[in-house]
């Protein structure tokens, strides 16, 4: 067992809503519920009275009252508050709890300095003023809009102006090329594209007017191109579209936003798969399941109280926006920021958790990596003081990850690492305030989620790496896929492998401390001798070799023969001005055997500039694995740096010439 690097103080147990649900909990079970635990245990034993009390507690206004909570019918056809109505819309913009000091805002900062504010009444205002305009074009309840935007507050209320229509709205970030942003907004078929016409990153000033010509092409069902604004600069002479102030409609003293009542299940967004090989897939979620999801996750697993301030680091194409989207519910503010989250330095994002009083930072654990390879520590005047959660995720945070926070950044926080994916735009473990924080571990499952790990022949295991899996279903599971009228898709992607049960895709062990290790996708494991490699055990005694910044262990199929043997690969970003010379390369592969074994010592190791990555900052690990094997990427456009598929290429045609 290992030693917990924090632990929660008895006043902050006492303090945290997960405390006071598990007493609801345990009045409703009617027996004692001792920690979290028995708490998670009776959420699945019966998820439709954890799902019920939730709804309860958590004041989520049902126009309407379910007929039942949970139906029948097994997965992916379950059906969730059957017969009830609500408004997402509504939740955000009318949230049943406010801290009247700390009244919620949505404000909006871009890496140059370019600062919105939006308070509640103002956002209803703008929310109104979308809603009439949308109406004047013909968009009504089922129809489709497409954002191509910078993470800023118009967008936000572009997506609770469509939600309360019961518009169905889809967003990625203009970084992503026209052909990438049409292979997945063209399934949705939108009636409007709102585009920024230009966004900042890395000190540089990027002009979209292009692409978003292009992409408007691509989509012959558009009845309106809105150039969207971007704070603290003016729209470029090449923006297309109809400029944002003259788009809206005008400001009525005293309208209030429609928030219509709509059915639990009703959609509220597509979101899209990474796409890296093939076209992207289009999973529409619901709009109850993503609400109340959303607040469970906000409310019980990170502690997020009315008057709080959240800040997750992400782009509009990346499903934590939506997650973060949805704190307003809690009588939050939200902070949207756009651009590098190391520009001008590494401490950009830090200075901003600061001064804006930020109480939740959401990250990834690439970031915190950077940090603590540059050995980044807040500056004395920095006092963070408000900072009670840091979350991270995109990957798994190594176990120095875990300390290099509590032992450079901030020692008192509740260190999150969570993970779960677009698929559920949610997670399936995470942080619970209430407990103890070990290095490398995710803490839990969350509750009602009844998550296992299963062996190749579907049998549960524990203390070994094996699939993730869920063996019932949740709320923000998907309603279906776009294109997919008989689900045979939905089903092919989940439910092929062991038939009525979920399987995520990931490989993940349970620790004797109760908490939760991810060793890396499924479709990226390593098989060695027919032995099964999960990536991240490669990468764990990598941290004993500081000039290793960043690696991607791939199988090489011996003899170009797919399903043969297969030898590892691995491929290493180096720190600034070092090379990988035989002693370097003796050290990392000592590391490796010593750190996990024999088996996980790489046939080759490759110095490379750097790895190609997904939008969200994801390595792409398939991609190399690809390149490795002499195989072409076939959707290239969805790579955020696709200079490093050349770079890649030339690493693996150098190795083979040698």
């Amino acid at each position: 067992m290992e030693r917990p690097l924090w632990e929660p103080s008895e006043a902050r147990v006492a303090a945290a809503a997960m405390t006071e649900f598990r007493r609801l909990a345990q009045q409703r079970a009617g027996r004692e519920l001792p920690g979290y635990d028995a708490l998670h245990a009776w959420s699945v034993a019966d998820t439709a009275a954890f799902w019920k009390l939730y709804a309860e507690h958590a004041g989520i206004r049902f126009d309407r009252p379910a007929v039942r909570v949970r139906s029948d019918d097994p997965m992916p056809g379950t059906r969730w508050f059957e017969g009830a109505t609500l408004s997402y819309a509504r939740e955000l913009l009318y949230p049943s709890r406010v801290d009247g000091a700390h009244p919620p805002q949505v404000i909006g900062v871009t890496e140059a300095g370019g600062e919105t504010r939006l308070d509640l009444p103002a956002l209803r205002g703008l929310v109104r003023r979308i809603q009439q305009s949308l109406r004047s074009i013909g968009v009504a309840r089922g129809d489709a809009v497409a954002a191509y935007a910078a993470n800023v507050p118009e967008t936000l209320a572009v997506l609770l102006a469509c939600s309360g229509l019961g518009v169905v709205f889809s967003s990625c970030s203009p970084d992503f090329g026209a052909e990438a942003a049409a292979a997945r907004f063209a399934q949705l078929e939108p009636k409007a594209l709102f585009a920024s016409p230009r966004y900042r990153y890395g000190g540089r000033s990027f002009d979209t007017g292009e692409a978003v010509r292009g992409l408007a092409s691509a989509l012959p069902g558009l009845r309106a191109v809105v150039a969207l604004p971007y704070p603290g600069e003016a729209a470029p002479a090449s923006a297309s579209g109809t400029p944002w102030q003259d788009w809206l409609a005008p400001a009525e003293a005293g309208a209030e936003p429609e928030c219509e009542a709509l059915p639990f299940d009703h959609p509220l967004y597509v979101l899209y798969s990474s796409g890296t090989t093939g076209r992207p897939k289009a999973m529409v979620h619901r709009a109850g399941g993503a609400l109340i999801t959303h607040h469970k996750e906000h409310r019980l697993h990170c502690d997020v109280r009315p008057g709080d301030t959240v800040l997750y680091y992400t782009t509009c194409g990346w499903m934590m926006w939506n997650w973060l989207v949805s704190a307003l519910a809690q009588g939050a503010s939200v902070v949207l920021y756009d651009g590098s989250p190391a520009h001008p330095d590494l401490g950009a994002l830090w200075r901003l958790v600061d001064r804006l009083g930020v109480t939740l930072f959401g990250t990834s654990a690439r970031f915190i990596q950077t940090l603590q390879a540059h050995g980044w520590e807040p500056p004395a005047e920095m006092e963070l003081g408000g900072l009670r959660t840091i979350a991270s995720t995109g990957s798994p945070l190594s176990p120095s990850g875990f300390r290099y926070v509590y032992g450079s950044v901030a020692p008192d926080v509740h260190l999150a690492s969570i993970s779960g994916g677009t698929d559920i735009v949610s997670c399936f473990m995470l942080g619970v305030p209430t407990l103890p924080v070990v290095a490398g571990q995710i803490q839990r499952a969350g509750l009602g989620v009844d998550l296992a790990v299963f062996d190749d022949a579907g049998n549960p295991i524990e203390g070994e790496p094996g699939e993730l899996v869920c063996r019932q279903p949740l709320p923000s599971m998907p309603l279906a896929f776009l294109g997919d009228a008989d689900g045979r898709r939905y089903r092919e992607a989940y439910f092929s492998v062991y038939p009525g049960v979920w399987r995520h895709g990931d490989r993940i062990a349970r620790t004797p401390e109760g908490g939760i290790v991810v060793y890396g996708r499924s479709d990226a494991t390593l098989n060695p001798g027919g032995v099964r490699i999960g990536t991240a055990e490669v990468y764990r005694p990598l941290e004993r070799v500081p000039e290793v910044l960043e690696a991607a262990a791939v199988g090489h199929h011996v003899g170009g023969r797919e399903g043969g043997d297969e030898e590892i690969w691995l491929l290493v970003v180096l720190a600034e001005d070092t090379r990988l010379d035989p002693e370097l390369t003796h050290r990392i592969t000592s590391a490796i055997r010593e750190g996990a074994s024999p088996r996980h010592v790489p046939k080759r190791v490759l110095q490379v500039e750097q790895l190609p990555r997904t939008r969200s900052g994801k390595a792409m690990e398939l991609a190399v694995a690809r390149l490795v094997n002499g195989l072409e990427v076939p959707n290239a456009a969805v790579v955020a740096n696709p200079e490093a598929l050349d770079a890649v290429r030339a690493a693996v045609e150098d190795a083979r010439n040698e």
